[in-house]
């Protein structure tokens, strides 16, 4: 019998990108979940390791789901050994399996956290061989248990990562293309961008297709996490299997059965829309989405407005920005001129570039895509022009 309880309530932690945590938190909430604290790449509530799969099956925005296993003052590695050797590893860590540790360490005396890494690592095997009479092994691999240190000033934090491989990891993009939006970016951007399914969204330029399938898997209700069948806390000592398979099954049938709207997307790349293709196929959303090879400027717009967004170029590197400029410039002008009733949205990591779109923006919102500073902009395109349609309004 463990001394862990999976079922008890514990401080954690659900962390994601810089600039998410609205999103983060939006989606927490609208599962039901009450909100103790936040910072600029987390929220924190109580959960037991039942909840935390079951936010692992539906979190569309987050990185890592961390479940506080003990918490205390740590003025230094010897603190670390001692009050971590104190904790009943030998109840999470078979001592056949296989672990690895995971650190965010801020303290002064710790100028490579390799140190802190194996002080814990070697307190777990030690403590685990001494009440077991056997070791674990122990090294990078995340796929199986990974325990997460937190050391900051003179506290510290070890959680269970109940994750290990990152939540953004889908597990459908096989045929990546040039530079693809990460998953949690690309669902955040749609909830920024205002997008729930209940209307069509068109994608040009849509790469390997990350931002249109991210949109089928909203529109039809699928929890994200279905897509994986694994997690680092299957891998511990807690009798859990069973209550996660269950999950899944839950999760499944909870699926609505929504008539979506349309889901075009469209890249001038035959290569990017064959990879897009096949990665809305391994996603099971292939039949959710209209794919086309074809300029931005040529894309289909249905009749019933919606919302078109584009994830053009940055033109980073030097010498890239003006050749980039006519691309921006037709934005602008496709905006305006095939457009019309829609919300139009650009997301861009080049402010420069994003003058020459030539429109005014409606909204502007701070994302980190690659550690690129990038904004989402929005545009409102009126059917005719603002006076005039305020004007019919009023008749």
């Amino acid at each position: 019998m463990t001394s862990i309880d999976p079922l008890k309530k514990r401080l954690t932690r659900i962390t994601c990108a810089e600039h998410i945590t609205p999103y983060l938190k939006q989606e927490v909430q609208s599962l039901g979940y009450e909100i103790q604290d936040e910072d600029h790449v987390a929220v924190h509530i109580g959960a037991t390791l039942e909840d935390c799969m079951r936010l692992n099956l539906n979190l569309r925005t987050a990185n890592h789901t961390f479940w506080l296993l003990i918490r205390f003052r740590c003025p230094s590695l010897e603190a670390l050994a001692k009050n971590a050797g104190a904790f009943p590893w030998e109840d999470l860590i078979e001592n056949d399996s296989y672990f690895t540790i995971t650190s965010n360490i801020e303290h002064h005396s710790v100028d490579n956290t390799m140190y802190p890494n194996l002080k814990l690592k070697d307190t777990i095997v030690d403590r685990i061989k001494a009440k077991t009479g056997a070791r674990p092994d122990s090294g990078p691999d995340r796929s199986s248990v990974v325990i997460h240190l937190v050391w900051k000033n003179d506290r510290a934090w070890i959680y269970l990562n109940t994750n290990g491989i990152r939540l953004s990891d889908r597990g459908y993009r096989k045929m990546p293309h040039d530079a693809p939006m990460r998953e949690t970016i690309a669902a955040a951007v749609l909830m920024g961008a205002g997008y729930d399914g209940s209307t069509p969204l068109v994608n040009p330029m849509c790469g390997s297709g990350t931002l249109a399938i991210e949109a089928a898997l909203i529109a039809a209700g699928r929890a994200p996490g279905l897509l994986r069948n694994d997690a680092s806390c299957l891998h511990t000592a807690l009798d859990i299997d069973d209550l996660y398979m269950k999950m899944r099954q839950e999760a499944k049938k909870a699926q609505p059965n929504r008539i979506t709207k349309p889901i075009i997307a469209t890249d001038r790349s035959a290569r990017a829309i064959e990879a897009a293709r096949k990665n809305a196929m391994t996603a099971g959303v292939e039949h959710l989405i209209d794919f086309e090879c074809c300029d931005f400027r040529e894309t289909h717009i249905p009749d019933e407005p919606g919302h078109v967004i584009l994830n053009p170029e940055y033109g980073l590197r030097l010498g890239e920005t003006d050749d980039l400029i006519p691309t921006y410039a037709g934005i602008g002008d496709f905006f305006k001129n095939e457009c019309r009733g829609w919300t139009g949205h650009v997301f861009t990591g080049n402010r420069t570039l994003a003058n020459h779109i030539g429109l005014k923006t409606s909204s502007r919102k701070i994302f980190f895509n690659a550690q690129v500073e990038c904004r989402l902009l929005s545009y409102e395109m009126y059917e005719g022009s603002r006076k005039q349609t305020s004007k019919s309004r009023s008749e």
